[in-house]
Order: structure tokens, then C-alpha cells, then sequence
């Protein structure tokens, strides 16, 4: 399959693109070009310069708070094309108001501007992120959201730079804004017309206006899903770690680094660019899924980074005069404080990327816009936290790096908590080390995996960590039915158990936990899920497929009787057999697991076979065993 970028080639996402791209740089360029004018041209009693771009950025973020609710519905119960087209159109007339506001040098005007773009956000902000898995697939998503953050971060960086140097310009830059703003509106507006229809997902929504009832209503939809609503407190967080770092760079490049404007500017590029690069980087990753197993990996890297940021900056040598950004790239110290902040800026868009694909994945259709809303809500409330937490610390006395360092103790703290209140992030997280940094991992035929409903998947069993490879394939939860004694291991025991994996003993040894797992794994599947089994019933202990026990039949058998028919996925994992975590042959003749690490050196190659999917009423243990051993011979596959 083509990569993300041919997503820029075809309708159904390109005029979208550049749609919001348009939208973004236009937001950035208005707000930073009318906080320049404030803090170097006009003399305002009562604005003052030390406090435009703190006011400026209040009046922008108030409608987030007070419409997201409002939008989020709108975008559930309308068609979003024609959605998105109207909010350029109301976008194109307060670009009207704010061009003759810049000429005439009206203030009053120009901050109402601000209010009205923070409207136009708070409008397109559903209906953009709720566009996308009506377009996308699953295979997709996180290729689409990575250029979407791509895109808002280089348009925060294009709008930002072309705002400082069009109001600067002698004798015109007032009218040169003016018509920036104009020309991005027009361009945004034209490319809306281009944009696929979308079908409403609840057209008989009745809109309610309060917005703190239908805010909280919002909330309640989304914690339906822990996953989804961990998730959005989690995007949260980023945008309160990231606020922090964006609001300190001026005086950061000035204080600490002694740098002038334009290192100042350098920095907030090297973190625009870091985060469009992890944004990128999160399709090749995930292997085109979405694959949150990312998060905790950014997580750690936004602490580890952020936390180094502090000790490089801590320890910088005074200067004599301010450092330009050519002067300032000479010294080894201050590259070290580049490849930081772009280390903390990619690791974020590593973080940020599957979250959005999983709550656009994993939430109900028809709420979606909404609980998207809920999320703008959040994002805005942290970020005023953000100021707040901020503007404490600086007050109390903690500098600046010190403020780098508090947070990223904080990321570190609410990285934990969410990841033990939601353990799927942490188990896909270990999935995704196991399947890149141990071995190397391939999968064939994994389209055959179903990205919806349920299904019975069947594997050979050769090593302690299949289950966890298997969850590597599956862009989706797998519920699995394992060995009791397994679950004894003392690091894979507690895994097995954080993900909800099935216990099952032989009948003869506890008859209770044997039928119970099967009750279990029809329940499972009657919600939709996928459930794994393992026929043979414990790990081969010489690397051939042993015969397959009936356990798949009287799993079947009782999905029936709750009206469910999944179908069944023959599966087959080559070369995992003699590696550290399967039984081999020890001395006196005595099989062992996890012995001699290094036996078969690192990153060997493994892979992951998947056969044609078998009707529910032939799947009997013999023809499924020959589907197996097919597979591992290389046929079928």
C-alpha cells in the first residue's frame, strides 16, 4: 500500500488538507501579527505590551470553552462539508473586518477579530477531526492524522514567522497583513468547495445551547469508553506540557540563553518541525495501524528529553552581549539545547497522533463530533492551567529550566497513572518493543485480521511471549484464553492479567476455571471482540504442532447460543520456536524457557501467518490443525 503522502493526491483528503492548513496559518498569522502591532507600534493604556500576546491568547482560547460544546453537536447533525464550507465563509468576513482594522489601526476591532477566529477554531475543530474516519480506514488513520498535525504545525510556524516580518514591513505592513489574511481566507474557502460530502451521522440531534449541561453530557459519552476518555485526558496533558514550553521560549531565548528575537524564533521552529517530523513518523511505527503502543514510547521521551533540557540549560555559561541565530549555532551547548527541545517536540507528536486516531477509531459514530468537542474543552482548560502552573512557579522563584524540570517530573507521574488505569497503552507499548527492538516482524495476510467484529483467531503455540505478538498484529484488543500456570511467570503473569486474558486449567484439575473460560470467551465474542486461543493447549515443547484439543468447538458452541457466528482465523508463527522465550533443549535433557538471552543474537526475524478465514460450521479441530500446519510450511499464507 501506498504511504500517507499519496493521501495528498485524492479528493477525499487533499482539499480537506489544505482547508485547515489555510485555516491554522491564517489564525497564527492574524493573532501573532496583531500582538507585534500592540507590543512595538500602538500605545494602548489599556493593553500594555507586557501583557498583549497573555491577553491575546485568553480572548482566542474563550470561545473553545464556551461553543465546543455547541459545535460538537452541530458537526453530528449536519453535513461537515457544507459545515466546513460555511465556517470559511464566516472566516473570509472577519478577515474583512480584521484588513481594515490593521489599515485603520483599530485595536478594539482587531481584538473582537481575535474572538471571532477563536469562534472560527472552535467551529472546524469537530468537524476536522471527525471528517476524518468517515473517509479513512483503519489502515489509514494514522498516516491522515499524522499530516493533519503535520500541517497544523507547520502552518503555526509559517503564520507566526510571515505575522512578524509583513507588520514590520516600513510604511506597509499593516495593509500587507491585511491582505495575507484575506488571500489565506480566500484560498481556505476555495478549497472547502472541493471537499467530499459527508453523510450526518445523527441528523435528528436536537441542538441544546447551555453549554456547561451539554459539556458535561459530552464528557459522560465519552467516558463510556475508558479507553476514549483516557485518551482525551491524555491529549490534554500534551497540550499542557507543550504549552508550557511554547509560552516560556521568549523569555527562555532572552534569560537563559541569551539570545535575541530570532533565537527565540529558532526555537519555536526546531519545536514546530519536531513535532510535524513525530506526527510522520507515527504511520512507519505503527505499521499503518493505529497503534498506541506509541504513547508510552513519547511519553518517556518527552520526560527523558525535557529533563536533559534542564541540565544543558542549567549549566550555560554567561555571555556578554546577545547571541543572533548564526552566533548562537557556533557553541556545541546550544545544539545540544536544539536536539533537546526537537527530541521533546517529536516525542510529542509520537504521543499525540494515536490518541487522536484511537478516539476517532474507538468512539460511537454519532457522538463522535461531540466528544471531540469535549476534548477541545479539556485542551483549553489545560492549557489555562498551563499559564497558571507556570506563572506560580516563575512567581515562587523556580526559573526557567526549573519549570522545564517540574514538568517533565509531571509527565513522568501522569504518564504512570494513566497507563495503569488503562494498561492496554502499556501492554501495546511492551507489543511494539517485543516486535521491534527484539525481533524483527513480519506479518502476511494481515488484512485477513478483521478491523471490526468478532472473530475466533487460532495459533500455534511455541513461546511465552505469543500472546504478546500476537497482540503487535491486531490493531484492535484481543482477549486471550491461556494456560493458568502461565499467569505464575512474575513479569508475563502480570502482563496477561493487566490485559484481561482468560485463565483456562484442564478439566480434571478445576473443572470451574475450565468451563468458566469458555463462558468467558462466548461473552467476549458476543460483544464484538476478538478472542485468541492457543488449541494445543501449552507451548510445544520440541517446535512441532502438537494435535489440536476441542476447546475451539465448545467455544463456538456457546457464542451460538447468544446468536453469534464468528468466523475462525487459522494463524501460524514461523521461527519463534529456539528463541529466549521458548522451551529448548538443556542440558540432562531438561526443557527451559528464558535462559542464555543472547543464544540466537538480537533483532532475529519472526513472522506471523494468516490464513483464510473458516466458516463457523467447518471449523473442526482436525481442519484447522491442517490449516496451521499449512501455514507453517509456507502454504496458504
Amino acid at each position: 500500500m501506498s504511504n500517507q503522502f499519496s493521501l495528498l493526491h485524492q479528493r477525499r483528503f487533499a482539499p480537506f488538507f489544505w482547508t485547515q492548513f489555510c485555516g491554522a496559518a491564517n489564525d497564527n498569522l492574524f493573532k501573532f501579527a496583531f500582538t507585534v502591532l500592540v507590543t512595538y507600534q500602538l500605545q494602548l493604556s489599556w493593553l500594555p505590551p507586557e501583557l498583549a500576546g497573555l491577553a491575546i491568547g485568553a480572548v482566542f482560547i474563550l470561545p473553545f470553552i464556551l461553543l465546543s460544546a455547541t459545535s460538537g453537536q452541530l458537526a453530528d447533525k449536519y453535513e461537515k462539508a457544507a459545515l466546513m464550507r460555511g465556517v470559511k465563509w464566516l472566516e473570509l468576513a472577519i478577515m474583512v473586518a480584521a484588513a481594515w482594522g490593521f489599515q485603520a489601526a483599530h485595536a478594539p476591532l482587531l481584538l473582537a477579530c481575535v474572538f471571532l477566529m477563536g469562534l472560527h477554531s472552535t467551529l472546524f475543530g469537530p468537524v476536522k477531526y471527525a471528517y476524518l474516519p468517515q473517509h479513512l480506514n483503519e489502515r489509514e488513520l494514522t498516516g491522515g492524522n499524522g499530516l493533519v498535525e503535520m500541517g497544523t504545525f507547520v502552518a503555526i510556524l509559517l503564520g507566526n514567522v510571515a505575522g512578524g516580518l509583513l507588520v514590520a514591513m516600513p510604511g506597509m505592513g499593516r495593509g500587507s497583513v491585511g491582505a495575507a489574511c484575506l488571500g489565506l481566507a480566500v484560498l481556505g474557502l476555495v478549497a472547502s468547495y472541493r471537499i467530499p460530502r459527508s453523510e450526518p451521522v445523527d441528523p435528528h440531534l436536537e441542538i441544546r445551547l447551555n453549554p456547561f449541561t451539554e459539556t458535561w453530557r459530552n464528557l459522560q459519552l465519552a467516558h463510556e469508553q475508558i479507553v476514549v476518555f483516557r485518551s482525551v485526558l491524555g491529549i490534554s496533558w500534551m497540550w499542557f506540557f507543550g504549552a508550557v514550553f511554547l509560552s516560556q521560549f521568549p523569555a527562555f531565548a532572552k534569560e537563559v540563553l541569551h539570545g535575541d528575537a530570532g533565537v527565540a524564533s529558532l526555537l519555536l521552529a526546531t519545536f514546530s518541525v519536531g513535532v510535524a517530523a513525530g506526527a510522520l513518523m507515527c504511520e512507519a511505527l505503527s505499521r499503518r495501524h493505529v497503534e498506541i503502543g506509541l504513547v508510552p514510547l513519547g511519553a518517556i521521551g518527552m520526560t527523558v528529553f525535557a529533563v536533559d533540557l534542564y541540565l544543558v540549560s542549567s549549566a550555560l555559561p554567561p555571555s556578554a552581549g546577545a547571541w543572533s541565530p548564526a552566533s548562537f549555532l557556533t557553541q556545541w551547548a546550544h545544539w545540544r539545547v536544539l536536539v533537546d527541545l526537537a527530541g521533546v517536540s517529536l516525542c510529542a507528536g509520537l504521543y499525540s497522533v494515536p490518541m487522536y486516531a484511537l478516539i476517532q477509531l474507538r468512539s460511537k459514530p454519532t457522538h463522535r463530533a461531540r466528544i471531540v468537542a469535549a476534548n477541545n474543552i479539556l485542551n483549553a482548560l489545560f492549557i489555562i492551567a498551563s499559564a497558571l502552573a507556570c506563572a506560580g512557579l516563575l512567581a515562587a522563584g523556580v526559573s526557567i529550566p526549573g519549570v522545564f524540570l517540574a514538568v517533565a517530573i509531571a509527565n513522568a507521574v501522569v504518564a504512570v497513572y494513566i497507563f495503569l488505569l488503562v494498561p492496554e497503552y502499556l501492554l501495546r507499548f511492551v507489543a511494539w518493543v517485543l516486535t521491534h527492538l527484539v525481533y524483527r516482524f513480519r506479518i502476511d495476510g494481515e488484512d485477513r485480521i478483521p478491523v471490526a467484529g468478532p472473530a475466533l483467531l487460532v495459533c500455534n503455540h511455541v513461546s511465552f511471549v505469543d500472546a504478546i505478538v500476537l497482540m503487535a498484529a491486531s490493531p484492535r484488543p484481543i482477549t486471550f484464553i491461556m494456560d493458568h500456570r502461565i499467569f505464575r511467570t512474575p513479569v508475563l503473569g502480570r502482563l496477561f492479567r493487566l490485559a484481561r486474558a482468560i485463565p483456562i486449567a484442564p478439566r480434571r484439575e478445576d473443572p470451574c476455571v475450565y468451563d468458566a473460560a469458555f463462558e468467558r470467551a462466548a461473552d467476549a465474542l458476543s460483544q464484538g471482540e476478538l478472542v485468541a486461543i492457543f488449541p494445543e493447549g501449552a507451548i510445544t515443547r520440541d517446535g512441532e504442532l502438537q494435535p489440536f484439543r476441542p476447546g475451539v468447538v465448545k467455544i463456538l458452541e456457546r457464542a451460538s447460543v447468544r446468536g453469534v457466528h464468528p468466523p475462525v482465523i487459522p494463524m501460524a508463527l514461523v521461527n519463534l520456536w529456539g528463541s529466549y522465550f521458548s522451551r529448548v533443549e538443556q542440558r540432562g535433557g531438561r526443557p527451559a524457557a528464558m535462559v542464555r538471552p543472547f543464544r540466537r543474537g538480537i533483532f532475529n526475524p519472526i513472522r506471523l501467518r494468516v490464513g483464510t478465514p473458516v466458516e463457523q460450521h467447518a471449523a473442526e479441530p482436525a481442519l484447522l490443525q491442517s490449516q496451521v500446519a499449512d501455514l507453517l510450511a509456507g502454504a496458504g499464507a
